[in-house]
């Protein structure tokens, strides 16, 4: 038997596939940390996870536990590279995708269209048969048109089935006889029903989640099952896990059946990262932003909780109502702003930064790839934020003629030199990322300086004291290994799934039972999926949720319930509710509450990493200073920073901006004034000033 345990995680973003490693040795108690970054390889994206596991000598042979997430699912969503799919659903409801919703953000625009549903109209088909939203039967499921259904979608070259029923949350019997009805006369068939994905209502949106799960579901498939074997040739002994959008980990069977679950699982595991490291450090409420080439992603972690929603859409714009997604994803909002987001001037003089990117290929000016597009990268380059001559951590050449042409090319249009061009993009950037801090803070009731803001991503560190300050916040945070915190996430996360099932009832005495029920069957299904994957039952944990409203309200508010529920504490969870509804609206009615449905959490541990604080003594700075360079710093003015190497920094190190912490994955700017401290385990705090 090994002495050591090697935990892994593997990240594949648009751009770069990321890897983290620790390999513990027992016999010390001491932790030995790799990261690496390859190249994503679409279309086959398990080879840049081989890849990087080569890059960082890690051998999938040694491997205890890899937890993988992926873009996959997104990717084939936003660029249509899914597969043919029919929908079955109830006797006249098969325009359901098409009538949508009436939410069309383009008010004024005459000639407004929807969007486009994923399944044409003649491939979305109808069966006789009706449940009541009681979840009674009010007419037999009819199957006899189901062989000529098939038979159609055979010859229309159908590669996968969503079947969706009316009111099969509140009684799934007719929907699984049609799942029965179908794999028997079509053995093999990629098929999904909404009842397995979530059961809560609203029809549209369980139709449209039924749907892109079948359109991407053959795709998710077969990435899966090839990057399972590659591991597998490699060496690998267990099955890797799946990282899904509620900030858990699922087991590679499971996701294979319903792989919209990790739709956003790169972002889930960043934040899930980030509610860990907040309890490590004992700051249990952040705001945590991660800063990508391409988008920027925040969320707000409250006591520790990372928020879980099924309220969620891809393709939301000002132009498009885009599509829901009724799955479990972490709250968060992203914007069109990251390294790779291209400065541009309107027609009336006014400058803006993205959301249009250079993406990878050609990238930044100062790639030297072709790129003649201003970028963000490229101002923070131009201000000596970044040093030319440690671009990309020293892998790449900074083409400095180029990014000067970008930036010159912006400062004509606004009639400033190349500096004040920079400095205005940096700004704008800026600016947008505290307007979408301020979405998952001040617009949900919350005051942004009771909040650490954790940053993270390849530029989080070099934003994320701008931004601090203009929120008020007390300190910023840069977990150590911020270019790769997505994957460093994962290795913290739990086995996890969410259940949500629609049950109305008043919140009054003698509603107690029928609410305790629910949860009571919801956890006994938990235990049984579990324990089906060798997951003792009593290693399952479980947190309960209710969703709430005033009554005849249309959307609802989620409440924390722990213990059992009894008559005696209905009382309690509502002065929780009513408590809840007036931080995030201002106000709160006198009028009746009504329970809508309940929202399970149920966990697991299955490897997660436990982190051990170092001790550093009186550490001395000097041995990380690489030296000094002017850096402007937009608002401030030009300082000389003092530069130091992230890669030396040690425990208790302690210094005062300006200054500048070069990493190989990310740079940290430093303010004038701010307090920096290495926390035991190589995270950097940095200290506002008042």
């Amino acid at each position: 038997m090994s002495n050591k345990t090697i935990r892994v995680a593997t990240d594949v973003g648009g751009t770069f596939t990321d890897l983290v490693c620790f390999e513990t040795d027992h016999a010390t108690g001491e932790a030995r940390i790799i990261t690496a970054k390859s190249d994503t390889t679409p279309p086959n994206f398990e080879q840049g996870v081989l890849n990087v596991l080569e890059k960082g000598n890690v051998d999938p042979a040694t491997v205890d536990f890899l937890a993988h997430g992926t873009t996959v699912v997104i990717n084939a969503l936003t660029e249509r590279k899914g597969v043919k799919v029919g929908l079955i659903t109830t006797e006249g409801f098969r325009d359901t995708l098409e009538i949508a919703r009436g939410n069309r953000p383009d008010f004024f625009n005459l000639h407004y269209e929807k969007p486009k549903p994923f399944v044409p109209r003649y491939l979305r088909r109808e069966l006789p048969g009706r449940i009541s939203y009681k979840g009674e039967e009010l007419k037999p499921l009819d199957l006899s048109g189901l062989p000529a259904i098939l038979d159609d979608f055979r010859e229309e070259g159908v590669e996968a089935i969503a079947v969706c029923f009316l009111h099969s949350y509140a009684n799934t019997g007719h929907e699984q006889a049609a799942l029965a009805g179908i794999e028997k006369l079509w053995p093999g068939v990629s098929v999904v029903s909404s009842h397995q994905i979530t059961r809560e209502w609203r029809e549209y949106e369980r139709s449209n989640t039924a749907v892109l799960s079948a359109y991407v579901q053959p795709t998710a498939e077969r990435y899966l099952s090839r990057l399972h074997n590659g591991l597998r040739e490699k060496g690998l002994r267990k099955s890797p896990y799946i990282m899904q959008s509620n900030c858990g980990v699922d087991s590679l069977e499971s996701v294979s059946k319903i792989p919209i679950t990790m739709v956003e699982s790169g972002p889930a595991s960043g934040f899930w990262g980030a509610a860990e490291l907040g309890k490590l450090i004992r700051k249990r409420n952040v705001l945590a932003l991660d800063i990508g080439g391409t988008t920027a992603k925040c969320s707000l972690i409250e006591n520790g909780e990372v928020k879980i929603k099924t309220d969620y859409w891809i393709e939301r714009d000002r132009t498009s109502a885009g599509y829901p997604i009724m799955v479990p994803v972490v709250d968060l909002v992203e914007i069109g702003n990251g390294g790779g987001s291209i400065a541009w001037v309107d027609d009336f003089g006014k400058l803006h930064v993205g959301p249009q990117s250079a993406g990878a290929v050609p990238g930044p000016a100062a790639y030297g790839r072709g790129g003649d597009k201003a970028t963000t990268t490229d101002a923070n380059l131009w201000l000596g934020r970044i040093n030319k001559d440690y671009f990309c951590g020293g892998e790449v050449v900074a083409d400095m003629k180029a990014a000067e042409a970008a930036i010159t090319a912006v400062g004509e249009k606004l009639g400033v030199g190349p500096d004040e061009a920079a400095r205005g993009i940096i700004r704008i950037a800026n600016n947008n990322m505290v307007n979408a801090l301020k979405l998952v803070s001040l617009n949900r009731g919350h005051d942004p300086r009771d909040f650490t803001l954790v940053v993270f991503g390849g530029g989080g560190a070099m934003h994320g004291v701008a931004l601090g300050q203009e929120l008020g916040v007390a300190k910023v945070v840069v977990p150590a290994g911020a270019s790769v915190f997505s994957a460093w996430g994962m290795m913290m996360s739990d086995l996890r799934r969410d259940y949500f099932v629609t049950r109305l009832a008043d919140l009054k005495k003698g509603a107690a039972s029928g609410i305790e029920a629910v949860f009571a069957e919801s956890e006994e299904r938990a235990r049984a999926q579990f324990a089906a994957e060798g997951v003792e039952p009593g290693k399952v944990r479980f947190l309960r949720y209710g969703k709430f409203r005033y009554q005849n309200q249309e959307h609802t508010t989620e409440v924390l319930i722990e213990g059992k529920v009894s008559d005696d504490r209905l009382s309690e969870i509502e002065a929780a509710f009513h408590e809840t509804y007036e931080r995030e609206y201002t106000y709160r009615l006198d009028a009746p509450v009504e329970m809508v449905g309940i929202h399970l959490v149920a966990s697991a541990e299955v490897g997660k990493l436990t982190m051990k604080e170092r001790e550093g003594g009186g550490a001395d700075t000097a041995s990380a200073l690489k030296g000094e360079r002017d850096v402007d710093y937009a608002l401030e003015g030009i300082h000389k920073a003092k530069i130091y190497d992230g890669t030396r920094l040690r425990p208790n190190m302690r210094f005062v901006g300006p200054a500048i912490v070069e990493d190989p994955g990310t740079t940290v700017v430093v303010h004038p004034g701010n307090q920096v401290e290495v926390d035991g385990y190589g995270n950097i705090h940095i200290h506002l000033k008042a």
